[in-house]
Formats: structure tokens, sequence, C-alpha cells
């Protein structure tokens, strides 16, 4: 591809097959990450790709962070918003600090990542925006009321914004992964986790490079004619 793409949260679980991915369709790669020092360190040193440490629950660093990736790499031709955090709780018992927290990170840091990128992806006509939403942003959650309505609204960002920027060259889409097999879900105990795999009909969970395949595409010059589309990458567990 020959572009620069920026992935939040893009050195771990799904974000550093990312990443990895990107890189290997011919991107410049830059990967967002927000506290784990080490493990960027490791992912860096393991696949070259420069890491660049900020919350985007800021939108004063998400936008200085940009401005350093563009002096150093050149224009962000790609962004993919997948940075995400989970604060589960019942609804009855949810706190509003778990609410927040959640929001901050999942929603409005969408909006932080996307939103100083977007004014040169205008200027330029060229642009691919792809925001990883979740299975659970379709069809909602127990327990996740907060989470499922960040994914829900990251969808309703990726359609506006596919409106917005189609007459620019600039396209939007959405993956919603499914269960996927990240060290999060690997650590949860393995009854819990047969029980997941029971209800995903292709019996098995999902990879992260099957995620980062169907960004590298939308990701692409070829995908082109896709906008404000939603990917469903979830075994056939869910139908949107």
């Amino acid at each position: 591809m020959g572009r620069v793409a920026l992935v939040t949260g893009g050195t771990r679980g799904i974000g550093a097959a990312i990443s990895k991915a990107l890189k290997a369709a011919g991107c410049t790669v830059a990967a967002n990450y927000a506290g784990n020092d080490k493990a960027a360190a490791a992912f860096a040193e393991e696949t070259g790709i420069r890491t660049y440490k900020w919350s985007v629950t800021d939108y004063e660093a998400c936008r200085a962070g940009s401005a350093q990736i563009e002096a150093e790499l050149g224009p962000i031709d790609i962004v993919v918003a997948n940075a995400g955090i989970t604060r589960d709780a019942f609804f009855h018992k949810m706190t509003p600090e778990q609410w927040r927290e959640v929001i901050d990170t999942n929603l409005t840091g969408v909006f932080n990542t996307i939103h100083p990128i977007w004014p040169g992806m205008r200027e330029r006509g060229f642009g691919r925006v792809i925001v990883i939403s979740s299975i659970n942003g379709q069809k909602g959650q127990a327990g996740q009321v907060n989470y499922a309505a960040t994914k829900a609204g990251d969808l309703g960002i990726i359609r506006s914004l596919a409106q917005e920027g189609a007459a620019k060259g600039i396209t939007a889409n959405a993956v919603c992964p499914g269960y996927i097999a990240t060290d999060m879900v690997m650590a949860v105990p393995e009854k819990v986790r047969e029980r997941i795999i029971a209800q995903i009909p292709v019996g098995r969970l999902g990879e992260p490079e099957e995620i980062a395949r169907c960004v590298a595409f939308l990701a692409s010059d070829e995908a082109g004619f896709i906008t404000g589309a939603t990917i469903s990458a979830n075994g056939g567990q869910y139908f949107a």
C-alpha cells in the first residue's frame, strides 16, 4: 500500500495482529498504546513497528500524538480505532465510574482518535477509517450495558462518517468481532470458554489474525467502494 496507518491499542491482542497485517500489506504502521510499556517494547522489538504512547481518552494527547506521527512518518491515510476496555457489571450494580471509563475510552476515544486526522484526509482526498466494534454492540450483552452502548455508538459514528467522507475519497467502516482467542478470553476459566464456544456455530474461537485480515482489506485501495459497512466476524454466532 505504501501508506501510513495508525492503530490504537496496536501493540497487543487484536490490535497487534492488525498492526502486523497492515505492515505486511506495505503500510508504515504507528502502533499506539496507553500504558503497558513492557508489552509495547517487546512488540516493537519483534516487529520493527514504531510505538507511540498516549491515552485515547485525552483529546489533546491524540492531537499531539497524531501530529508527531505525521512529522516522523508522513500523513496518516489509515486510522484503525481499536483501543477499548471493559468494566463489566450488571446494570443495578454498575457505578457511574464504570460507565464513564468505558464511554471515555470506547466511544469518546474513537472521536478523539479520528477527529484530528480527518481534516488532512479531506484535504488530500483519501482516507480509510476503520473502527473495531463488537458483536455485543450489535446484539447487546448482560453485564455489559456500558460496553455494548459504546460499541453500538461506534457503528453510528462510522455510518455518519461514511456519508460525510464519501465525496472526499474517505471510506469509513467497522469490524465487529465475536469471541476471539486473545489473552483476555483465554484467561477465563475453561468451563466458561466451553460455554462460549458452544454458542458459536463454527465451533471455535476466532483468531486475532482473522480480524486483522478484515481490516487489511478495508484499508486497501481495492475497498474503495465499500463504506458505511459492518463486517461481522463472529463464526455465525449473530447475524446483523
